[in-house]
């Protein structure tokens, strides 16, 4: 079973603030590795790095040692036929073009789950099933 990562458990991961997300999210990753099921996309490390950068205020040596981490995971790039497969998920579903990027990219990777805090738990995309692990 494969399993995809949105940039906001990647985040969690590294907040000192976030309580028991923190630990949620490093519990799934752990796994995630250990098992080799985890998946992320070039977004998603694009998006790790600026708000990791941004947000956690991690200096810019140690945003690229997670993400040097991450790319131990298998890694979807964002092609155009990825792009247009979002744009369309975004044209014929109440999905911002964003999300419907790391929804394509799950589904391209053949992901059966999607971890992310900012999806419609529960929802289904063909055969990929968003869950937020903080729920």
């Amino acid at each position: 079973m494969s399993v995809f990562f949105d940039s906001n458990i990647l985040l969690y991961a590294d907040d000192g603030d976030a309580g028991a997300k923190t630990e949620i999210a490093r519990d799934l990753l752990r796994r995630s590795m250990s098992e080799r099921t985890g998946v992320v996309s070039t977004q998603v490390l694009q998006e790790f790095y600026v708000n990791a950068r941004r947000k956690l205020k991690l200096d810019g040596a140690a945003a690229r040692a997670r993400i040097e981490v991450y790319l131990t995971f298998d890694v979807v790039t964002v092609s155009p036929s990825l792009v247009l497969a979002a744009v369309d998920l975004n044209r014929l579903d109440s999905v911002s073009f964003w999300d419907a990027l790391v929804i394509r990219a799950a589904q391209l990777a053949g992901c059966d789950v999607l971890y992310s805090e900012d999806l419609q738990a529960g929802r289904r995309f063909g055969g990929v099933r968003v869950v937020n692990p903080f729920a």
